[in-house]
């Protein structure tokens, strides 16, 4: 008794002695985890924008079973281990089958690897397949089994089969070959996808088709014999066409290269706010677009959710076949033109400087050695700051920003999260130019701002990562109360060329839009807030060289308008339009059905009073009529400066009477009084 005792106690130690080291081997020599992923940009249903490839340019798409068609698992397991489910990792009644059918034909005629231990010798290569080798597999597949459930080892392989060329797992497979993910599949497909890493190289569809084809008739009889296809099913897709090989998915190019750059969390599918349809309209849209403004001409668009500040769709530029295609123009600054004004005139509300109501004299006007022009270099005299607005009157505006302050303005926009490009100096006089696009900006810049618009007055940076968390404090730049102002002057602005205004049109939205264009048609913007939405979009040329004639509200509005059709109908606020809200049909200028032939004096206006310091100063008189305007003032011709406008120097205080006289005779003229300090 004490014998046998011994011997079960020794057999036992043994046992408890093999099953420790194998333990021990299993922490010391761990089988090898699944490498480097392709990193794929996705909207928040799952549809992909873009992948990447991994190293050596080899695409690894990572398998995710709730989204393959579980009739391509049903036909895997059955034709690669059909006890799969039952084993744990080593398939003791495929090796006996198979050595059985070794035997009987004299030559190996079935495997016995089951989809782990093929799992294994994906994660761990080896140069020769040999008994050593096979007992390798059947050990890393214990090792599998024992970390990983059925479902994440069958994920694993998925990601991991070859698929001929550059081609790793099922997911790859399917965009290459069919277009599409591999959520659902035809059983000619099916057949395909499990046929191919069979023999990976001997079968692709592109280079041995007779291979691949009967490799796939193959797959499918034996789909039938198991009864999980009809057998004239399977011989009807035993005809299908074989694929031929597609490009992977290339949306939102520049985007997706941004979002996988920032992703430091390593996860193989970044999840972003853009919305796969829109992207897609919006892409085709600017596409058009480009074609038909000319060779050269790119353009760039941000599409904002104003509630959320997602990005729902984004495009860094129109065609990468063309110059400056493979920059990501929403990212690259550039002169904003007028798009800047809402901000200067919502502040000049806020500083109680002004109202929409205000009314002020757009004629030439000097501030130190900045004289700035409109852009027809017609001046429209007296008008209301919601006019200036409406029609992006400039001298009006660079007053606006005069009582602002330049450096004051540009610290609100830094303080805003954006980083605008000025000119080293713009903190002195010249900074008055910020107004009128001296100040560099990129589309997310515009974007964002417009944005803060939209909600408030109040700017936060924008998202770009589906459920990341909004912590980001908000930034006023201008008071609730200037913001809606501000839209809803920018609601009345001039419909573009072919548009009927909102208050027409039935369901159409009321878009608060403004344009800008740069020095030298550079650069043309129109940035727009409705339906929920904020829109950016900048034309031009990448290198920056001049488009001669096409300003924002040519080249950028009417696609502006295309975009906003893209958006699903909401309702837009709309105002009882007061009468200053109501812009003309054109930016042409005021009383322009006047048809008194008689020269007009647009500065200074008649019974106005003029400011002036107690020092003296100078004043460019403006005015127009059908010829040149000769002027006078109390009958003394007023100078030439060297630019050959009219520049009157008063004497000191009091009143005086200025004439304007054209070729023919025909004059008129204006009563001002100058104004000092001391008078």
């Amino acid at each position: 008794m004490i014998r046998v005792w011994k011997a079960w106690a020794l057999s036992g130690g043994a046992a408890f002695a093999a099953a420790l080291a194998v333990l021990v081997l299993d922490q010391v020599f761990p089988p090898p985890e699944l490498s480097e992923r392709s990193t794929v940009i996705a909207d928040g249903r799952g549809q992909i924008f873009r992948a990447f490839p991994v190293e050596d340019g080899r695409w690894r798409l990572a398998a995710d079973l709730d989204v393959i068609d579980p009739a391509f698992i049903e036909a895997l397991i059955a034709i690669e281990d059909e006890r799969f489910y039952q084993h744990r990792g080593v398939d003791a009644h495929a090796i006996v089958r198979a050595s059985l059918n070794a035997v009987r034909a004299g030559e190996i005629v079935s495997g016995a690897s089951t989809l782990s231990m093929q799992t294994a010798r994906l994660l761990e290569p080896r140069p020769n397949r040999n008994m050593g080798s096979k007992l390798i597999e059947m050990w890393r597949a214990f090792q599998l089994e024992r970390r990983y459930s059925k479902t994440e080892i069958l994920e694993i392989y998925l990601t991991l089969a070859p698929y001929g060329g550059n081609l790793e797992g099922v997911t790859s497979a399917s965009w290459a070959w069919f277009g599409h993910a591999p959520d659902r599949l035809t059983p000619a497909q099916i057949a395909l996808l499990i046929a191919l890493p069979q023999a990976p190289e001997a079968r692709r569809p592109d280079l041995r088709p007779a291979s691949a084809a009967s490799g796939r008739e193959r797959i499918l009889t034996r789909l039938a014999g198991y009864g999980l296809i009809a057998a004239d099913i399977a011989a009807e897709s035993a005809s299908d066409r074989l694929p031929t090989r597609q490009d992977f998915p290339a949306l939102a190019w520049h985007a997706s290269q941004s979002l996988r750059t920032v992703e430091a969390d390593g996860n193989q599918v970044v999840t972003s706010t853009l919305d796969y349809r829109l992207q897609i309209a919006a892409e085709q849209l600017v596409a058009r677009s480009a074609e038909q403004a000319g060779p050269d001409v790119q353009l760039a668009v941000l599409i904002v959710e104003n509630e959320t500040r997602a990005v729902r769709a984004a495009i860094g530029s129109a065609n990468r076949n063309q110059a400056g295609g493979w920059i990501d123009l929403t990212n690259r600054p550039r002169s904003p033109g007028s798009t800047l004004k809402p901000f200067i005139y919502g502040m000049a509300f806020d500083d109680g400087l002004a109202t929409p109501q205000t009314r002020i004299t757009d004629s030439p006007r000097r501030f130190d050695s900045y004289m700035p022009e409109n852009f027809d270099r017609i001046f429209r005299g007296d008008v209301t700051i919601a006019q200036a607005l409406q029609h992006s009157l400039n001298v009006p505006a660079v007053e606006a920003l005069d009582g602002v302050g330049a450096a004051r303005f540009a610290a609100g926009l830094r303080f805003a999260g954006t980083d605008p490009a000025i000119a080293d100096r713009a903190e002195t006089e010249t900074g008055l130019a910020i107004a009128l696009g001296g100040a560099g900006l990129t589309v997310r810049d515009v974007a964002t701002l417009y944005t803060g618009l939209a909600n408030g007055g109040e700017v936060r940076p924008l998202v770009w990562h589906e459920g990341a968390a909004d912590n980001a404090p908000g930034l006023r730049i201008l008071s609730a109360e200037s913001a809606d102002e501000i839209l809803s002057i920018l609601r009345g602005s001039p419909q573009p060329a072919g548009r009927a205004p909102a208050s027409l049109t039935h369901a159409a939205p009321a878009i608060a839009f403004k344009t800008g264009t740069s020095w030298g048609y550079r650069d043309a913007w129109a940035a727009g807030v409705a339906q929920g939405h904020t829109i950016v979009v900048w034309v031009g040329r990448a290198d920056a060289r001049p488009r001669t004639g096409e300003t924002g509200r040519q080249a950028a509005l009417p696609i502006l308008f295309e975009l906003f059709d893209l958006l699903p109908r909401s309702e837009t606020p709309r105002d009882e339009r007061e009468p200053w809200r109501i812009a003309q049909d054109t930016p042409q200028p005021l009383e322009r059905y006047r048809r008194n032939p008689d020269p007009e004096i647009l500065f200074p206006p008649d019974d106005s009073e003029v400011w002036m310091d107690r020092n003296g100063g100078e004043y460019v008189l403006a005015g127009r009529g059908e010829s040149a305007l000769v002027w006078f003032a109390d009958g003394e011709a007023v100078p030439l400066n060297a630019a050959g406008e009219p520049v009157w120097s008063p004497q000191g205080p009091g009143f005086y009477e200025i004439r304007a006289v054209d070729r023919e005779g025909r004059h008129t003229r204006s009563r001002v009084r100058i104004v000092t300090s001391d008078s």
